[in-house]
C-alpha cells in the first residue's frame, strides 16, 4: 500500500513542529515575525497596549515557501488594540496548514498598564489560547485504504503565553516567555519537551523625524529580539518607518528564518493594506520565498490617551481635508527630541553589524546540528515504532492461542485441566523457539517466521475441519436417535439413555483421538522448525518441501469442500427420510399433545433459519481464508521475483461489518432457541401437574424434545465460536503477511538483484550502438511522474545526496528500454538504483551534494534533451 504525499513541505513542517512524540502534537507557533505594524500582540502580549491609539479589525495571510504546492499558509483573523486608558485587548481566530496537518483555534489577549512616572509605565500582558490540530484529509492522495493515517490523533492544546514590557519616552523593555504553559486536553497531561518553548527579550525605540517636506513628523521604529529556546537561540530585528501621509516602509531579519521587507498604505485614513516579502535563510534558503498580506480597518478614536504610538495619518489614495488635531505641537517637542536622540542607535545597529558574519555562521552551524540530531531522533523513533509493532503482533499470536485452548475446554474439569496444562507447556515451548530464532541471523528471521506461520495456519485449518465433521457426525446421530425414538415409542427412554452414554464415549474418544493428533502434530512442527534452522544450507529442499505442503493443503481443501457437498447430499436423504417418517408418524399424532405438536412445527422454523445463517457465516470464513491464501501466494511469488497483478480493490470495513452483522443475527436466533426451550420446559412442567407419570407418552416426549433442542443449541454455539475463533487466527495470519509484503525487498536475496541489476547496466552501455536517427520525447517512457522533491530512504550501495530522476519504472522489461533508449540518444552516464520500500527503479544520470547545485542544474537542463523531460529531483537520505 503505496501514499503518495508528494510534498517536500510536509517533511520539514514535520521536523519543525511536531514533537519527537508519537501522539503528533503540533507546536503553537504564530508566525508574525515581519511587522510592527498590525498584530503585534504575538510579538508581546503587552503590545495591544504598548504605544498603540486606536482598534483594528485585520485579516491576514501568510504563504511560506512559496515555490512548493501545499506549502505552510497562515490565516489570522483579528480585532484588537487600545480599549481604554490602561487597558489592551483582543481576540484572534486563526488557521494553519502544514502539508497534510490542520491547526485551528483562536488566543484571547489583555493587556494592563500602570503608570510609575509622567515617561515611565509597566504594561502586563498574557494571550491565552485554544487550538485543535490533525490530519487534513482533503490534502492525503492514497490508492487505497491506509490504517496509520486513520488512526492518526487529534490534539486539543490550551497555551499561555505571559509578557511584561517597560516603556520611557522613546525606549521600551520587554520579556516573554513562548508557550509557558501547554496543556493536551485529548490526553488530560501537561505537554513535555516542546520545541517552541522559550524566553524573549527584545529593546525597541520609537521617536520622529524633525524635518521639512514629506517626511515631517515621519515616525521611526525598530526592535531587536533574542528567542532562548531549548535547542537553538534566535536573533531577529525590525525597522519601520512610518509618513504621516499614509505610507510606512519596514525591513526584517530573523537568524533562523528569513530577511523580509514590506510596504503599506492607507487606502483611506480607516482602511489600510500591507505587503512584506520574506526570503528564506540558512536551512530555509532553499525553500523558496514567502508572502504576507494583511487588510486592516482602523475604528475613529475620539479619546487620546498617554503613552501612545500613532499618530494623524492620512488616507495615501484618498485623502481628507481633515484638519490635524490640536495636540500636534504638543507632539512635536517630543519628536524634535527623539530624532536628536535617534542617531547613537543607528551607530549601535551599524556596530552589531559588524559582528553578524561571526554570529551567523555560528547560528548555521548549530542549525546543522539540531537539524541532524532531530533526523537521527525520528530515525530512532521509527525503529523503535517497528520493534513495538512486531512485538505487539507477536503477542497477539500467543493471546489468539491462548484464548482458543481456552474456548474449547470441555464440561470434564479435570480434562480441561490437562489441557490448559498441555497449552501452558506448548507456549513454552514456543516462547524458547521464538527466542533461540531471534537470535540467530537477521538474514534467517523473516524466513522462519513466515514457515512458522504456514504451519499454524494449517494445523488450525485441519483442527477447525476436523471439529466441524465432529460436529456434524454428532448432529446426524441426534437426529437418528430422534427419529428411531418416534418410531419405536415403547423403548425410546432407554434408547435415549444409551444413545447418551455411546454419544459421551465417543466424543471422549474423539477428544483423546484429537489431543493426542494436535500434540503429534506440534511435535512435528517444533521438529521440523528445529531441522530447518540447523541444515540452513539445504534450501533447496526446503523450498520443496514447502511447495509440497501447499499442494497437500489445497488438496485437504479440496476435500473438505468435497466431503461439505456429500453432508448436505446426505442432508437432503435424511430430510427426505424425516418427510416420510413425518407422514408415517401421522396416525400417533393423536397420542401426542396438540401443544406439543405446534411447539415442535414452529421449532423447525427457527432451526432452519439458525443454520442458514450459520452456512453464510461459514461461506465468510472460507471467503476470509481464500483472500489469506492468495496474499501467501503473492508473497511467496514476489520473493521469487514474481510480480503478480494485484487483486482488485475490496472494502475490508464493509466485508467486516457485514460479518458483524451475521453475528449479531446469529446471537439473536440462539436467543430466540433459548426461549424455545424455556417454553416448552414451563409446559412440560405444567403437564406435570396434570399428568404426573414420567412413563407417560407424551411426557416422555416432551423430554425429548427438550434435550434434542438443547444438543441442537449446544451445536450451534460451538458452530458460531469455532468459526469466530477460525475468524481471528485469519485476521491475525493476515496482519502478519501484510507486514511480510512490505518487507519483502529486505530478504538475503538483496545482493543478488543489486548484482544482477549492475551486470545488466554494464552490458546495455557496451552493447547499444548509437542511433542513426534522432531520437524525440515521444520515443521514451518516463513512467511514473514525480513533481517537486520526493525523499527516499534507506537505499543500499547508493551514496547520499540529490539526484536528477528522468523516469522510474516497477517493470524492469521498461527499465531496460529506457537505458537502452537513453544510450543508444548518446547519454553514457545513464545509471539508476533501486528503493526496496516500494520496488521502484529510478533512473538518472547527475548527481549533486546540495539543493541549490540540483535546482541550478534541474531549471537549466530540464528538457534540453529527448529523455529529460520530465526530469525531478530525488533526495536519498541513509
Amino acid at each position: 500500500m503505496k501514499i503518495y504525499i508528494l510534498h517536500i513541505v510536509l517533511f520539514f513542517c514535520i521536523t519543525q513542529q511536531l514533537y519527537s512524540q508519537d501522539d503528533g502534537v503540533v507546536a503553537f507557533n504564530i508566525p508574525s515575525r515581519n511587522s510592527l505594524k498590525f498584530n503585534r500582540h504575538f510579538i508581546n502580549p503587552t503590545f495591544s497596549f504598548v504605544r498603540e491609539q486606536n482598534k483594528y479589525i485585520s485579516f491576514n495571510n501568510k504563504r511560506e515557501w512559496a515555490q512548493f504546492d501545499n506549502a505552510p499558509q497562515t490565516y489570522l483573523f483579528s480585532y484588537s488594540g487600545r480599549f481604554r486608558e490602561n487597558i489592551g485587548a483582543g481576540v484572534t481566530l486563526f488557521q494553519q496548514d502544514y502539508g497534510v496537518l490542520t491547526t485551528f483555534g483562536g488566543v484571547l489577549n489583555f493587556a494592563y498598564n500602570a503608570v510609575l512616572d509622567r515617561e515611565s509605565n509597566l504594561t502586563f500582558g498574557l494571550n491565552l489560547g485554544f487550538y485543535k490540530s490533525g490530519i487534513n484529509e482533503g490534502n492525503v492522495i492514497t490508492n487505497s485504504p491506509e490504517p496509520s493515517l486513520e488512526n492518526f490523533p487529534s490534539n486539543s492544546i490550551i497555551t499561555i503565553n505571559p509578557g511584561i514590557n517597560y516603556g520611557t519616552e522613546f525606549l521600551d523593555f520587554g520579556v516573554s516567555i513562548n508557550n509557558l504553559v501547554s496543556y493536551n486536553l485529548a490526553s488530560s497531561k501537561m505537554i513535555e519537551d516542546d520545541p517552541e518553548q522559550g524566553f524573549q527579550a527584545y529593546i525597541m525605540y520609537t521617536g520622529y523625524l524633525n524635518s521639512r517636506g514629506f517626511f515631517d513628523e515621519s515616525r521611526f521604529s525598530s526592535l531587536i529580539r533574542s528567542e532562548f529556546q531549548k535547542d537553538q537561540t534566535v536573533i531577529s530585528g525590525m525597522v519601520m518607518l512610518m509618513v504621516p501621509k499614509g505610507f510606512w516602509a519596514q525591513a526584517g531579519y530573523n537568524s533562523l528564518y528569513t530577511l523580509s521587507a514590506g510596504i503599506g498604505l492607507n487606502i483611506t485614513t480607516q482602511i489600510a493594506i500591507e505587503y512584506n516579502y520574506g526570503k528564506g535563510v540558512g536551512g530555509f534558503s532553499a525553500f523558496g520565498n514567502a508572502h504576507d498580506i494583511t487588510l486592516a480597518y482602523k475604528f475613529e478614536n475620539r479619546n487620546r490617551y498617554a503613552y501612545s504610538g500613532d499618530d494623524d495619518e492620512e488616507g495615501l489614495l484618498m485623502s481628507t481635508t481633515k484638519k490635524r488635531k490640536s495636540n500636534v505641537n504638543r507632539r512635536r517637542s517630543s519628536k524634535s527630541t527623539s530624532s536628536k536622540k535617534k542617531k547613537p542607535v543607528v551607530t549601535k545597529n551599524n556596530n552589531v553589524n559588524s559582528d553578524k558574519v561571526a554570529e551567523e555562521k555560528q547560528v548555521k552551524l548549530a542549525e546543522a546540528t539540531r537539524v541532524k540530531a532531530e533526523q537521527e531522533e525520528q530515525a530512532r523513533i521509527a525503529e523503535s515504532a517497528r520493534i513495538k509493532a512486531e512485538a505487539e503482533a507477536q503477542a497477539k499470536l500467543e493471546a489468539a492461542a491462548r484464548v482458543k485452548v481456552e474456548q474449547e475446554e470441555q464440561a470434564r474439569i479435570a480434562e480441561s485441566a490437562r489441557i490448559k496444562a498441555e497449552a501452558e507447556a506448548q507456549t513454552k515451548l514456543a516462547e524458547a523457539a521464538r527466542v533461540k530464532v531471534e537470535q540467530e541471523e537477521q538474514a534467517r528471521i523473516a524466513e522462519s517466521a513466515r514457515i512458522k506461520a504456514e504451519a499454524e495456519a494449517q494445523v488450525k485449518l485441519e483442527v477447525a475441519a476436523r471439529v466441524k465433521a465432529e460436529q456434524e457426525e454428532q448432529a446426524r446421530i441426534a437426529e437418528s436417535a430422534r427419529i428411531k425414538a418416534e418410531a419405536e415409542a415403547q423403548t425410546k427412554l432407554e434408547a435415549a439413555t444409551r444413545l447418551k452414554a455411546e454419544q459421551e464415549e465417543q466424543a471422549r474418544i474423539a477428544e483423546v483421538a484429537r489431543i493426542k493428533a494436535e500434540a503429534e502434530a506440534q511435535t512435528k512442527s517444533a521438529e521440523a522448525a528445529r531441522v530447518k534452522v540447523e541444515q540452513e544450507e539445504q534450501a533447496r529442499i526446503a523450498e520443496v518441501a514447502r511447495i509440497k505442503a501447499e499442494a497437500e493443503a489445497q488438496a485437504k481443501l479440496e476435500a473438505a469442500v468435497r466431503v461439505k457437498a456429500e453432508q448436505e447430499e446426505q442432508a437432503r436423504i435424511v430430510e427426505s427420510a424425516n418427510a416420510k417418517a413425518e407422514e408415517e408418524a401421522k396416525i400417533n399424532e393423536i397420542l401426542l399433545d396438540e401443544v406439543l405438536i405446534k411447539f415442535k412445527k414452529s421449532t423447525e422454523s427457527s432451526k432452519n433459519t439458525q443454520q442458514k445463517l450459520l452456512n453464510k457465516l461459514s461461506e465468510k470464513v472460507a471467503a476470509k481464508q481464500q483472500d489469506l491464501n492468495d496474499l501467501i501466494k503473492e508473497n511467496d511469488l514476489s520473493e521469487k521475483g514474481i510480480f503478480s497483478a494485484p487483486k482488485a480493490f475490496k472494502s475490508v470495513s464493509a466485508e467486516n461489518n457485514a460479518i458483524e452483522a451475521l453475528k449479531l443475527e446469529i446471537d439473536n436466533s440462539i436467543e430466540l432457541r433459548n426461549t424455545k426451550i424455556t417454553e416448552i420446559e414451563s409446559l412440560y412442567k405444567e403437564r406435570l401437574k396434570k399428568v404426573k407419570s414420567k412413563d407417560d407418552l407424551v411426557n416422555i416426549e416432551y423430554l425429548n424434545v427438550i434435550k434434542a433442542l438443547k444438543i441442537e443449541q449446544l451445536q450451534a454455539k460451538n458452530i458460531k465460536k469455532n468459526l469466530v475463533s477460525t475468524l481471528e487466527d485469519i485476521k491475525v495470519a493476515t496482519d502478519f503477511e501484510r507486514r511480510r509484503r512490505i518487507k519483502r525487498a529486505a530478504y538475503d536475496n538483496e545482493n543478488d538483484r543489486y548484482n544482477k541489476d549492475r551486470a545488466t547496466l554494464e552490458r546495455i552501455k557496451k552493447f547499444t550502438d548509437l542511433s542513426t536517427e534522432p531520437l524525440t520525447k515521444q520515443d521514451f517512457n518516463h513512467g511514473e511522474e514525480l513533481s517537486n522533491i520526493q525523499i527516499v530512504k534507506d537505499v543500499n550501495n547508493v551514496e547520499e545526496g540529490y539526484y536528477l530522476v528522468v523516469a522510474v519504472h516497477i517493470d524492469v522489461s521498461k527499465r531496460d528500454e529506457f537505458l537502452k533508449k537513453a544510450v543508444a540518444a548518446g547519454e553514457n552516464n545513464i545509471n539508476f538504483f533501486f528503493d526496496v520500500n516500494t520496488s521502484k527503479y529510478y533512473i538518472y544520470y547527475e548527481k549533486f551534494d546540495n539543493i541549490g547545485q540540483a535546482k541550478s542544474s534541474l531549471d537549466t537542463n530540464k528538457g534540453s534533451k529527448p529523455y529529460n523531460s520530465k526530469m525531478s529531483m530525488v533526495k536519498i537520505e541513509n
